[in-house]
């Protein structure tokens, strides 16, 4: 059993002199207003405790003092990158240390030889595609915060993307990883070769862990030589339970788009009321696709096409070039900015598979209309990965009840559906308590024990991820 963690009183007398000592004023701060700035990623409406110091980390010595001195002294750590993420597994605890890597963001090497690239926690997602796309490179794992994200909160949460339906979530490009312990200790996992089967793979085993059982200051990531720009088509239906059945249809042709995203009616008139693009009032449905082929993307968007005509399109448009396919794929671009004046969005991260997607937004529509609140729905289609997003005014208390109750029912629609309560933005606080639904007790105490024997004193992000006994 993990023991308990020190009062956070205590933390906050003793923790911050200790710290400075060993690291230097110029890396610890206890700051409250700082303190406050840091202390919450971008799900706001999850609790955030008061932490006791942040430790803005420069290196893996860093990282290894820090938890050196916590586990010694029994006091929590929230490892933090840059705080994009939507589940709260960046907020703070009372008393804890926030140990944050943003400063730890250079590129060690690019082997072209061997398409790899070795990156701290903090590189930003776009930076480091950008840096390999000079090489030739391609760098998959493209969550939609990626010019802000880094690689160690990608790592972290095994972040998804637009291009999931073909090149995999950040885990399936990870080869290895430098990870502190929680005693301070320093590992390496995995390996730089393509192959390599020595042992259990500890790298998967930390690869979404979420900074519950330890620290990730370096990452071995594998690179892909750079695809030809990508052609781009547009579908839009009237109806929410054909686009569906089109996407399930067309990812069983056997093609491989590189992009599959949907949007439903409500999603499109937030955006539209946001900037007009000029989709019909009347539209049900949006998908849109992508190829990157070399040798038969036209040839793709033309199946993607003939399915969703088949379904009832009202209206298909396949772009010409690179460029027009851009402008088709604003309106995806666009759903989070456009959803921001709304108020609070619960966004939601249920998986399914792809035949059961209609029931998933027809149970979602229902949802909505059963709680009396705005539920928008879109996202990664071709991997059955949607973002159901419940609307409502934080200052409205009732408003704010009803939209939790529908977020709970939309997490167990998606299980009975034969999926899951999150595909790509990790468990947190958010979803800690339906954690045991998912799993059953026999793997949510295997789950436990790993977090014991790792974590023992359960200094790492406590209170995240596993629910509370």
């Amino acid at each position: 059993m993990p023991s308990a963690v020190q009062e956070p009183h205590v933390a906050a007398v003793e923790i911050g002199s200790q710290l400075v000592a060993e690291l230097g004023d110029g890396v610890v701060t206890t700051d409250p207003d700082v303190l406050a700035t840091f202390s919450h990623d971008q799900a706001r409406f999850c609790e955030a405790g008061v932490p006791a110091a942040l430790v803005r980390a420069r290196s893996t010595e860093d990282v290894s003092a820090t938890l050196r001195l916590a586990h010694a002294a029994g006091i929590p750590v929230v490892p933090q990158g840059a705080r994009t993420g939507l589940a709260g597994g960046a907020n703070a605890v009372d008393g804890c240390i926030l140990l944050n890597l943003e400063r730890m963001n250079r590129i060690l090497r690019i082997d072209t030889g061997e398409q790899i690239a070795v990156v701290q926690p903090g590189v930003v997602n776009a930076d480091l595609s950008r840096a390999v796309g000079e090489h030739g490179l391609f760098y998959a794992p493209d969550p939609a915060s990626w010019e802000s994200s880094t690689i160690g909160g990608n790592v972290a949460t095994n972040a998804g993307g637009l291009c999931c339906v073909k090149y995999g979530v950040t885990g399936d490009s990870v080869r290895a990883l430098e990870v502190v312990l929680a005693d301070g200790s320093v590992m390496r996992t995995g390996r730089t070769t393509a192959k390599g089967v020595a042992g259990y793979d500890l790298t998967s085993l930390f690869v979404g862990s979420e900074g519950t059982l330890g620290v990730i200051t370096e990452v071995v990531v594998a690179l892909r030589p750079a695809p030809v720009p990508p052609l781009t088509a547009v579908a839009i239906f009237t109806d929410i339970a054909a686009t569906c059945d089109a996407v399930s249809d067309f990812m069983a042709t056997g093609v491989r788009p590189s992009l599959l995203e949907l949007m439903d009616g409500p999603t499109i008139k937030v955006v539209s009321a946001y900037r007009d693009l000029g989709f019909p009032e009347k539209t049900g449905g949006v998908l849109i696709a992508q190829s990157d082929d070399p040798d038969r993307a036209a040839a793709d968007l033309e199946v993607f096409a003939e399915v969703c005509r088949s379904h009832g399109a009202e209206e298909v448009v396949v772009a010409d070039d690179p460029a027009e396919g851009e402008l088709l794929i604003a309106a995806r671009r666009l759903v989070g900015p456009a959803h921001e004046p709304l108020g609070v969005c619960l966004v939601d991260d249920v998986c399914v598979p792809r035949a059961r997607l209609a029931d998933l937004l027809r149970g979602v529509e229902e949802i909505g209309a059963t709680y009396e609140v705005l539920v928008t729905c879109a996202g990664h289609a071709g991997d059955g990965n949607m973002h159901p997003g419940v609307v409502f005014d934080p200052t409205d208390k009732a408003a704010a009840e009803r939209a939790w109750d529908a977020f709970g029912a939309i997490m167990q629609l998606g299980l009975d559906l034969g999926g899951t309560i999150t595909g790509e933005h990790g468990v947190g606080l958010l979803k800690r308590s339906w954690l045991a639904t998912e799993l059953g007790d026999v793997a949510l105490a295997t789950q436990r024990s790993i977090k014991s024997t790792l974590d023992p004193r359960n200094i790492l992000n406590p209170t995240k991820v596993l629910p509370l006994r």
